[in-house]
């Protein structure tokens, strides 16, 4: 390579930087990332000496739309538009003292919100439905799905809802709001900030402790091995292989693989919210957990505080005791439960496969709450052992209508499960032939269901290791990811959320 190739390589790469690929989105688990945040960082470091808050705000800012814009393009345009409406909407709304002026305010923002939303999640949903069941042919609408959308719209309303309900008021200034939607760490696939939570430390000053840091490290690392070396690499081996055609795999591998999307969706997924939780630390915010081990649930109620915990929460905070909690009697009670759980399966895509997935677990929490006080339990761990297994299966059997591309998929999916038999030898020939992509599935499983004790052991072994020492595991750690990506690296599952 001569010195005019190299230079046109430089260049080559230079614009891509700065430009959008829409096929290579840029990941937390991406060379691209990495080099960013270590330019970033220093800089932020240094806005931090800053007598106010204001430089680092428009710094963050500025960088978290570079950030988006180059996981969405021109659609950071929308958060900018979505940004400046709600904050002025929520200054009107907590300037006004007639009651029926801030309602209107509020349900102007929603609508909005709502109507923003629905446009690019549901519109050609909502006319495939139509043309389905009125035979139309209304014509599908070009339309690509901003990249973050639900989360940053959620995190938006319950800003503007927590004023109108007088338990927060508005930020000092549009810069200070604008940081809180934008901030890129959870940008894209949250957890959803609540504002009440996040806006406060916006005015603190900014701290940062060893441990801290140290803890914050050992996060980003687990997430990047969770998301890169488990969840992609039984993703690429051999899920997607299943999920695309389970009429050409056995009942067995059909199971294996509903077992395998089960830890893959987990680790992908806590994966991120670990890094952004991680990344976040490093900047000096602090971002609530949002999982907690939701495999070892003895109920699906259970799970639903340990699985992705901020939208659980949203919807409880916001819908469910919206629509009147368990306020107004039993029969309302098991319908604001189901109507939550509907609506957040539709949040997760405009598939009604997302709405059964919903309503399976609407039902699920609706029976449980019949039966709590009826059924009483031996208290004993073969009990407690049964129950989270029972759950767990419930759970998986759920993840197959989530994962298929279609109902067609899933009830094959079922189909071939339910035709399992008992045949052990063609069972280890299968485990055979997928012998790492399983060993890759039981590290998953053994990690998520570690005792905490051990967890805290590995998190207190990081803490002591010198600053080489940690150095090192971090390299190892990219060294692992880039040598088990098989295919480059892939997006997030809550990308397309």
């Amino acid at each position: 390579m001569d010195l005019v190739d190299i230079q046109h390589w430089i260049l080559d790469n230079y614009q891509s930087w700065f430009t959008f690929n829409k096929k290579e989105p840029i990941l937390f688990n991406t060379p691209l990332f990495l080099g960013m945040f270590l330019i970033f960082y220093p800089i932020y470091i240094f806005t931090l000496k800053s007598k106010t808050h204001a430089i680092r705000n428009l710094y963050v800012f500025a960088f978290s739309l570079f950030f988006y814009y180059k996981s969405s393009g021109l659609y950071f345009c929308l958060l900018l538009v979505s940004g400046i409406t709600d904050y002025n909407l929520a200054k009107l709304l907590y300037n006004e003292t007639v009651q029926a002026y801030r309602k209107f305010y509020l349900v102007l923002s929603v609508v909005l919100n709502l109507a923003f939303l629905g446009y690019f999640k549901y519109t050609n949903f909502l006319i495939d439905n139509y043309n389905g069941i009125f035979s139309g042919n209304v014509a599908f609408h070009d339309i690509i799905l901003p990249v973050g959308i639900s989360f940053y719209t959620f995190q938006s309303m319950s800003y503007i809802i927590d004023i109108y309900r007088k338990e927060l008021q508005p930020t000092k200034n549009i810069l200070d709001y604008m940081f809180f939607v934008s901030f890129f760490p959870q940008l894209v696939a949250g957890p959803i900030v609540r504002a009440s939570e996040f806006l406060p430390q916006i005015y603190k000053k900014i701290t940062l402790s060893r441990e801290e840091v140290n803890y914050a490290l050992f996060l980003i690392i687990g997430g990047l091995l969770k998301k890169t070396v488990i969840s992609d690499y039984i993703s690429v081996n051999f899920v997607d292989r299943v999920f695309d055609q389970p009429n050409l795999y056995t009942p067995f591998e059909n199971l294996m693989a509903s077992y395998g999307y089960t830890i893959q969706i987990y680790c992908d997924f806590s994966g991120y919210s670990d890094m952004a939780i991680g990344i976040a630390m490093l900047m000096g915010f602090r971002l609530s957990t949002n999982f907690r081990t939701p495999y070892k649930s003895a109920s699906v109620t259970e799970f639903w505080r340990r699985w992705h915990i901020s939208l659980s929460t949203w919807l409880r905070d916001y819908l469910y005791i919206s629509l009147g909690g368990n306020r107004k009697g039993k029969f309302r009670t098991y319908l604001n439960l189901f109507l939550t759980m509907l609506l957040g399966g539709l949040w997760h895509g405009a598939s009604w496969k997302f709405v059964i997935w919903g309503c399976l677990h609407g039902m699920a929490l609706v029976v449980e709450r019949l039966f709590k006080g009826l059924i009483h339990w031996p208290k004993n761990w073969f009990v407690h052992g049964f129950k989270i297994l029972l759950t767990f299966h419930f759970v998986v059997f759920c993840w197959i209508f989530f994962r298929a591309k279609d109902f067609t998929t899933a009830f094959e999916v079922i189909r071939n499960i339910g035709l399992i038999k008992f045949h052990p030898n063609e069972w280890l020939t299968i485990l055979a032939g997928y012998r790492n992509v399983f060993i890759v599935m039981l590290i998953g499983y053994l990690w998520h269901f570690l005792p905490m004790k051990w967890i805290d052991f590995l998190k207190s072994a990081f803490d002591k290791m010198p600053v080489p020492g940690k150095a090192l595991v971090l390299a190892l750690t990219y060294w692992v990811v880039y040598a088990t990506a098989t295919s480059g690296p892939q997006p997030f599952i809550y990308f397309q959320f």
